[in-house]
């Protein structure tokens, strides 16, 4: 994974229940509030991307990830700021996500996921995730 100059390293989960995946909405007084996105946030300094997903979905969702997959690396530039997404599958985690930081969540199938407003970084991985209609073979162990 190399970095990008001037550009915001971002972890994103793809986390996967019964065929669907989590989805959040951002609260109000947040940048893009309604927007629908991937739980994660941002890389901070002298962390690993899999350190960092696991402190954001603790802080975000009270769960811990314990079978996550790298999967691929995008990234995107807002008029304001230019990110590095980094997508993980996470099919397995103790307990049950809990909308700790004001936020909406929703369990969608991939087709579902279309119609709703994702963030523009996230657009494609939503339309990505509609072509194989379920987690990857490699997220539900076949």
């Amino acid at each position: 994974m190399t970095r990008l100059s001037g550009c915001l390293d971002v972890v994103a989960a793809v986390i996967w229940r019964d065929g669907r995946f989590l989805a959040v909405r951002r609260p109000p007084g947040k940048a893009m509030a309604g927007m629908w996105e991937f739980p994660g946030g941002k890389v901070e300094a002298g962390e690993t991307p899999r350190a960092a997903l696991a402190r954001e979905l603790r802080e975000e969702l009270g769960i811990f990830p314990s079978r996550l997959v790298f999967w691929k690396e995008t990234s995107h530039a807002y008029p304001e700021l230019r990110v590095r997404l980094l997508f993980f599958h996470v099919w397995d985690f103790p307990g049950e996500p809990a909308a700790l930081e004001g936020q909406e969540l929703a369990w969608l199938t991939p087709d579902q996921a279309r119609a709703y407003p994702f963030l523009d970084a996230d657009v494609d991985i939503v339309g990505e995730l509609a072509g194989i209609a379920g987690p990857p073979s490699f997220v539900s162990g076949d």
